[in-house]
């Protein structure tokens, strides 16, 4: 904590903007590895959500290297400093009222953690995309397995670094299934938690 910087509460209180909005703020905090389809069920359920009339932003790995987190690289430090990063902006937004929506491969159970323990309790909910790496191969969007298996990206995940799968998901996703049953999945979990 730097000195002679104070936490400034605000006259509005995020309770106050949940009832503005007519739902509760939480972080969906969805992890797996590269292609496990985790943008793609992020992008859909903010669909979904949206139509319902809910509240919501979307916040994605690539995205975010873009402008928040462009000056870190990969590694492991770097992605830790990614992830707390994106962590805070998420706690921002979800005090803003929001549901937020994030898609990351957020590899270490710690930084997933930690992120989990700066929000206020049931106010994360992890959701674990569970898709084999052979079908992350196949659908490789991004050509990047097939850059890593030939060496020319260095410490990717699945492949030369591991990935820490979640112990306990709040939401464990089979990435095999269609795509409408995942959304309605979390759609329903966000139902069964009273969020809306």
């Amino acid at each position: 904590m730097q000195q002679n910087v104070v936490w400034h509460s605000h006259a509005i209180t995020r309770t106050e903007r949940e009832v503005a909005n007519q739902h509760c703020a939480v972080v969906v905090w969805l992890t797996g590895l590269s292609g496990s389809g985790k943008s793609t069920i992020a992008g859909a359920l903010e669909q979904a959500l949206h139509h319902r009339g809910v509240h919501t932003y979307l916040l994605d790995g690539d995205n975010v290297r873009h402008g928040l987190c462009q000056d870190l690289g990969f590694s492991d430090g770097d992605r830790r400093e990614n992830i707390r990063r994106v962590g805070e902006v998420a706690g921002l937004m979800m005090d803003a009222g929001l549901v937020v929506i994030t898609a990351f491969i957020s590899p270490y159970r710690h930084d997933r953690e930690s992120v989990a323990l700066r929000l206020p309790p049931g106010s994360f909910i992890e959701v674990f995309v569970d898709t084999p790496i052979e079908i992350c191969e196949r659908r490789d969007p991004k050509g990047l397995y097939k850059k890593a298996r030939r060496g020319e990206i260095k410490q990717f995940t699945g492949i030369d670094l591991p990935y820490e799968q979640p112990l306990n998901p709040d939401v464990h996703l089979d990435g095999k299934l269609p795509l409408e049953q995942l959304v309605d999945r979390l759609v329903g979990e966000l139902h069964q938690r009273a969020i809306i």
